[in-house]
């Protein structure tokens, strides 16, 4: 297959990670019930792990209900796009230990609230895709 048919580039699983740790904002993807919900968060990928802050409530039960999540990152220039897809299992950090390890990173609500809850997501999968961007082909 030539780069005319498929121009876009899976990347490495240590290239995803890079994207992750250097974006702060992504879609956090759950299913209760056999209904998918999807909550816009911003997080930390910080030791092999993502860490997410929240308060009670339906993104919170619905993890709680069930933990696996799948997580998604995009981004795009003038000549390039790229996504990148985390699957794996949330758990509410709940250890005193943990909790204070956590408040000590870089990990803040962007909204004026305050956020006790510490979620971290430990990943089973993490792909990610790469395409430059232009016009579609001539068909013949």
């Amino acid at each position: 297959m030539n780069s005319e048919e498929h121009p876009g580039q899976v990347m490495g699983e240590e290239e995803a990670w890079r994207f992750l740790e250097h974006t702060r904002f992504g879609r956090l993807a759950l299913s209760v019930g056999n209904m998918p919900d999807i909550f816009p968060i911003n997080y930390l990928a910080h030791d092999g792990k993502l860490l997410m802050r929240t308060n009670p409530g339906t993104k919170l039960a619905e993890l709680t209900i069930n933990d696996s999540v799948a997580f998604e990152i995009d981004g795009l220039t003038e000549s390039e796009a790229w996504s990148v897809v985390l699957k794996g299992t949330a758990r509410v950090l709940e250890s005193q230990t943990e909790i204070d390890a956590a408040s000590e990173l870089p990990l803040t609500p962007w909204l004026q609230t305050l956020k006790y809850t510490f979620v971290e997501i430990l990943p089973q999968s993490v792909r990610g895709f790469r395409f430059a961007l232009g016009t579609e082909p001539e068909r013949y």
